[in-house]
């Protein structure tokens, strides 16, 4: 399907904006995949668009941390192999979803992203760390097979996932967020790929826009402060819910 130069634009712009807060909170699958969804894409292919456009914007978000020292390859590796085959599983399992199917999914996932963040509170690390290979086959291996299937908020659970079960601070967690959301996104991209469920120019307009926010995002990432971020995520779950919503009743 071909979209309209006006449409690509307004997709550029809000892929960039999905790139800033998803590198800093997570969840920037809650701006561009509604946003596919409403500018007319079918729903899995506006899934293999939206991992197509997000993985150059966590990619860049990735590599940027690593030069800054801020997260080190051999403590997210384990974790790194988890998302990916996580995600490339789930990823083969929408394959054979009905697409009206998702169009249900996706207002429900939306509300219940939003009423996740609303009784979570950041704060000072509880409860008992999980061990390392635990950690990755039963909540990093399975929070990859979400992304692979859905994918909003994905980068929200990898973080809410290290606070609350390695103990991790919040701004540590949401770095090592982000190569994670990389591999999920890339393995469920190659899926996509395969069946050929992608807007490959669309695509790549909003890969540019992704590079831009993801840049941003990283030089704010240790400054801002994160009950704003958590206020952010659930304003713009609940408004891309109830354009959803109006869209589906006015189509």
């Amino acid at each position: 399907m071909e979209l309209t130069t006006e449409i690509v634009t307004v997709l550029f712009f809000t892929a960039m904006l999905a790139g800033f807060v998803d590198t800093l909170a997570g969840g920037g699958g809650l701006i561009t995949l509604p946003a596919l969804m409403l500018a007319g894409v079918p729903p899995v292919q506006a899934l293999g668009t939206n991992k197509l456009q997000s993985s150059l914007g966590t990619g860049t978000a990735t590599l940027l941390l690593l030069l800054k020292a801020r997260i080190r390859w051999r403590h997210i590796k384990p974790l790194f192999i988890a998302a990916f085959c996580g995600s490339a599983l789930g990823s083969l399992a929408v394959q054979g979803i009905d697409q009206s199917r998702l169009e249900i999914i996706i207002p429900i996932v939306l509300v219940a992203i939003a009423i996740y963040f609303v009784g979570y509170k950041p704060g000072k690390p509880r409860g008992k760390k999980l061990k390392g290979k635990y950690y990755a086959r039963a909540v990093i291996a399975p929070i990859g097979f979400y992304d692979g299937m859905f994918g909003p908020g994905t980068g929200s659970f990898f973080c809410l996932a290290g606070v609350m079960l390695r103990n991790a601070n919040i701004v540590f967690a949401t770095a090592t967020a982000k190569p994670l959301n990389f591999a999920t996104n890339i393995a469920s991209l190659g899926v996509f790929a395969i069946f050929g469920n992608l807007l490959w120019k669309t695509g790549a307009v909003m890969m540019c826009g992704q590079i831009i926010g993801a840049w941003l995002g990283t030089h704010f990432l240790f400054k801002i402060n994160p009950n704003w971020l958590r206020i952010l995520v659930i304003l713009m779950s609940l408004a891309m819910f109830t354009r959803y919503v109006y869209y589906q009743f006015q189509g």
